[in-house]
């Protein structure tokens, strides 16, 4: 049961979101929880806990922070991320969506179409990004990465 069967944001203090994000947001959370595959290490030779586990996302003093839990609570390990390596990815990303957008109003499919494999691509970087981020930290697969990468960027809006 290496998996997360809940997530928790914490998003005191940023802004809100846009309804835009807000429903990528749900998505990659919906998505997250229906298939995942996240495996935390442990660190000093003990051991961590079994999953399936609870995962507690949120930017304190300018980092990331992964708070991971058994269902019953339990800690089941915690790390900090440097946004820097991020910085740019999620930049990117957010500019890439909004032309996605405005595209979707405006353009015909072909050129929605293109602009779509463009933000895909950009969202992969994000998630090849994370995936070295948490190299030593966490095992997971391309999608759970994907999908987290998400969650990371709905963080950096605030």
């Amino acid at each position: 049961m290496n998996r997360i069967t809940k997530i928790d944001i914490d998003d005191t203090g940023l802004a809100a979101p846009t309804p835009q994000i807000e429903q990528e947001r749900k998505v990659a959370v919906f998505d997250l929880l229906e298939d995942n595959s996240f495996t935390p290490i442990g660190r000093d030779d003990r051991p961590t806990p079994e999953g399936p586990y609870a995962l507690g996302l949120a930017i304190r003093d300018k980092r990331l922070v992964f708070d991971i839990r058994t269902e019953s609570g339990d800690p089941a390990g915690e790390f900090h991320l440097s946004l820097g390596p991020f910085r740019q990815v999620v930049k990117d990303y957010f500019q890439i969506c909004e032309s996605y957008f405005d595209a979707v109003r405006k353009l015909p499919p072909g050129q929605i179409e293109a602009i779509d494999m463009a933000r895909r691509g950009i969202h992969n970087e994000g998630a090849r990004v994370l995936m070295e981020r948490l190299e030593g930290k966490a095992i997971l697969d391309i999608d759970t990465a994907r999908r987290l990468f998400t969650l990371i960027c709905v963080l950096h809006w605030g």
